[in-house]
């Protein structure tokens, strides 16, 4: 073997990027660079088609390593994490039977979820038989007004069975902004009930009190940026009125952990994690605290795949979504991770789910090894730039929290949530223009799929007083919601309408205009008649006719249809709707003939088949 390191490459000139835009403009033929190759995100910044060292030269997040200040690359010098898998409570005896089966399939991380009312010592101590606290992270939540009492009792359980509390590590999840953001209730009490949960916290050192639940914009729809900007500003908020009340600047931070969503956007993702450990030791660092190691910089952060973009039609399709978006949680090195079960929009999750949800992290650690490698991203010059990018857009949320008085202020006067209610609106249009595409739901959905019959909703209801919202709460309702009530309306009404496809002429185009045609009324629930072709449109209108069709989308060229569309809408005489498909340059003359239907790529497919669906099932 050579005793020297050969640079590959070498007898290559190297291009400079004036020779690649030189290049790329003559490519394009005078179309314009930034309209054409660069991608205009809804995170508030442009990113380019290619990016090179120079610019990650003048950045300051690329000279750290894994484990140092600012925390860019991790807080710690390897990228373990721990696999949380979190059981709802009813019955404490069969959960702590659960908990002990979880704990031998690999998963390391539990987290416990029951109502304040059963918040006492004789369930804590039935829900942690037989479980060592020093070896397994133990994670719960539960009413916040039972916080604090949950707090004492954990700890007591611990010192009677003689745990090292030095060794038990896990969170109790108390959220002081669940009121304004869940109920749409004001918690102007929410300093003095915060500061008694953290004074009872510091009787157990290594446990997480105090919850950022940034997972909350997530779920309801919010831009990753948001996401974060929020996060950070809600955090310091925590840090900046406790410590007016008297707390150290490092036993405040040392007890937050932040809860994040993980969306389907996999760099950008991978960017947002990095941003937020840099962007909080910031934070944290500016309170000057006490550690000179900057051990209270860290960002304790935990990380769970996405409920806004979860679907019931097509389900397994979740399972991609989750894997990908568990995926960026991992490279990105955060410190544990929660798969949602594939089935969770739809039932409670089963056995099966579970086990596949826990599997899931299982392959990235033990087939993947995604464990092995600390920040595979750095050095990247597209995911630095990402990372730079994303915490500056963040930051400036950030800062407009603090102008507006701070993130409860932020929240009281409603800007939050409005805001992240904006970006959701945004998203579900997105949705129903296939801009943003939910596979199995609004693209290439399963044509024979019903699912009215797997719903079994459920709803864990919560001991807190239910009082009426005076703020705008958050709506977590999901992405595909409105896709699945448009079909589920078609499978509750006992018919599923049928929808001929006459095709006819060009052999491609005809082809290609059937299968776009077929997806998108198939996204409504309706029967699908495909056709390999007809001769004369009276052949095909006889043929649909025959079939008691109650929509007819004909499907050939734009050409054509100037000499064929008049003619089998005319042939139909509305015996069944008359679809064009595409967007011909005859439209306006079609139109002028009556024919006022038209789908294609530009069609707003939610709002199409909404109109469609109160003609034929009278919804």
């Amino acid at each position: 073997m050579a005793d020297f390191k050969e640079k590959l490459f070498s007898e290559f000139p190297s291009v400079s990027t004036g020779d690649w835009m030189a290049k790329i403009t003559a490519d394009l033929k005078g179309a314009p660079f930034d309209r054409k190759l660069v991608w205009k995100t809804s995170e508030g910044f442009s990113v380019n088609p290619f990016y090179r060292a120079e610019d990650t030269e003048k950045l300051k997040i690329t000279s750290s390593l894994p484990g140092e200040f600012p925390y860019v690359r991790g807080t710690k010098r390897d990228n373990d994490w721990y696999i949380r898998q979190d059981i709802d409570v009813i019955d404490f005896k069969e959960a702590n039977t659960k908990a002990l089966d979880l704990l031998q399939t690999g998963v390391n991380s539990l987290g416990f979820h029951f109502n304040g009312d059963d918040v006492n010592q004789e369930n804590v101590k039935t829900l942690l038989n037989d479980i060592y606290p020093e070896s397994v992270e133990l994670n719960f939540k539960t009413c916040n007004h039972k916080a604090e009492t949950l707090i004492v009792i954990l700890g007591n359980y611990l010192k009677e069975t003689g745990a090292d509390l030095n060794a038990c590590f896990g969170s109790i999840n108390y959220n002081p902004f669940k009121r304004p953001l869940v109920k749409g209730r004001p918690a102007d009490d929410w300093v003095e009930q915060t500061a008694a949960v953290l004074r009872a916290g510091t009787t157990l050192p290594c446990y997480k009190v105090l919850a950022v639940d940034a997972n909350q914009f997530s779920d309801a729809g919010a831009y990753i940026s948001q996401e974060l900007g929020y996060a950070l500003a809600w955090g310091n908020e925590l840090i900046a009125k406790l410590s007016e009340a008297g707390f150290p600047v490092d036993t405040i931070a040392k007890k937050i952990k932040f809860n994040f969503g993980i969306s389907s956007n996999y760099f950008m993702e991978i960017a947002k994690f990095r941003a937020a450990r840099w962007l909080w030791a910031e934070i944290v660092a500016a309170y000057n605290p006490e550690d000179t190691c900057r051990g209270a910089c860290k960002m304790a952060l935990h990380a769970q795949t996405s409920w806004w973009n979860q679907t019931v039609y097509d389900a397994h399709v979740n399972l991609l979504r989750t894997q990908t978006e568990a995926m960026s949680a991992a490279i990105a090195g955060v410190d544990s991770i929660t798969v949602s079960p594939f089935d969770e929009a739809y039932q409670k999750p089963d056995d099966f789910s579970r086990r596949i949800a826990r599997n899931q992290q299982l392959l990235l650690k033990e087939e993947c090894h995604f464990d092995k490698v600390v920040d595979p991203s750095a050095g990247s010059y597209y995911i630095e730039v990402l990372t730079n990018s994303m915490a500056g857009v963040a930051w400036k949320l950030f800062l407009e929290a603090e102008d507006k008085g701070g993130f409860y202020a932020f929240v009281k006067s409603g800007e939050v949530q409005n805001a992240v209610k904006a970006s959701s609106i945004a998203r579900k249009k997105a949705v129903a223009t296939r801009r943003e595409v939910l596979l199995g739901t609004n693209q290439y959905p399963n044509f024979t799929e019903v699912a009215a019959d797997k719903i079994k909703n459920y709803d864990r209801k919560c001991c807190c007083n239910s009082e009426e919202a005076i703020l705008p709460p958050l709506d977590f309702s999901r992405g595909a919601s409105e896709f699945e009530a448009l079909r589920l309306a078609t499978e509750n009404s006992g018919k599923a309408p049928k929808v001929f496809m006459l095709t006819i002429g060009n052999l491609a185009m005809r082809l290609a205009r059937s299968q776009f045609s077929s997806n998108f009324f198939a996204c409504a629930g309706y029967k699908i008649i495909d056709n390999l072709g007809f001769d004369t449109v009276d052949a095909g209108v006889e043929a649909a006719v025959k079939a008691g069709a109650e929509v007819v989308v004909l499907c050939s060229s734009d050409d054509e249809y100037a000499e064929l569309a008049v003619p089998a809408y005319k042939a139909l005489a509305g015996r069944a709707e008359f679809v064009v498909a595409g967007a011909p340059a005859c439209t306006d003359e079609l139109k002028e003939q009556g024919i006022a239907n038209f789908v294609n790529v530009k069609s707003n497919v939610l709002e199409t088949l909404k109109a469609f669906n109160e003609k034929l099932i009278k919804i």
